[in-house]
């Protein structure tokens, strides 16, 4: 998948995977983290999502990454922030109290980018890359991250032959496959929520399931490059 594809999705502002309220799932099982509250929390493909709000709000710092500028620009104009613009080699930042997100591709990012990172929210990366760039994203992020950084992970999962995506379906199978050898997989929460989304209905689906995950990292597991 293309980065035009993203790029022209936002221009366009086919947006329908925005969610405007509050993931349920982060309120609910964040706590199990148990981060301090200073720590810095990583967001992948963070769109313009209130979620990094929430975050926020729960005294951590925050840092997205995200290929659009209209949707890093967004998110902080939607809220009432007027955010710092800064350059450099690889991505353009902005910046308000606390928030940052680099604008640019996410395996651009390097060891150093994330270095103070202490957790990983994914709720829009994982399921938004098709299978092939999806064992790169795994690789590259778990290579780049500090150890015994926590991944709180939100997937959806169906049958792959009823829908084309994004967003993709990965299985708890799939999940257990890519981080087994990285961490401790504690399934959080398992769902059917097709009933409560009628554009996936329409597109055909017999089944729709969300699941979260709590990945807690093995010591000295990171891929080698």
């Amino acid at each position: 998948m293309k980065k035009e594809y993203w790029l022209d999705r936002w221009e366009r502002q086919d947006i329908g995977f925005h969610q405007s309220t509050i993931n349920p799932y982060l309120r609910e099982y964040w706590q199990r983290l148990h981060l301090a509250r200073d720590s810095e929390v990583f967001v992948p493909l963070c769109g313009k999502s209130r979620d990094m709000l929430w975050l926020r709000a729960q005294e951590h710092r925050v840092l997205g990454i995200e290929l659009s500028y209209l949707a890093a620009q967004a998110f902080f104009t939607e809220n009432g922030y007027t955010p710092q613009c800064t350059t450099s080699n690889t991505f353009t930042h902005l910046t308000a109290d606390d928030m940052h997100i680099l604008c640019g591709d996410l395996f651009d990012l390097g060891k150093r980018d994330l270095a103070n990172i202490s957790a990983v929210y994914d709720r829009a990366a994982l399921i938004a890359l098709p299978p092939e760039i999806r064992e790169r994203y795994v690789h590259h992020l778990l290579h780049i991250l500090p150890p015994d950084v926590q991944i709180l992970l939100i997937t959806l999962d169906y049958p792959a032959s009823e829908m084309s995506g994004p967003p993709f379906p990965v299985s708890t199978e799939e999940v257990m496959t890519r981080y087994q050898l990285h961490a401790d997989i504690q399934l959080l929460a398992q769902q059917d929520v097709l009933a409560q989304n009628p554009r996936f209905q329409e597109r055909g689906l017999s089944r729709l399931q969300e699941h979260v995950f709590l990945l807690k990292p093995y010591r000295n597991t990171a891929p080698d490059k």
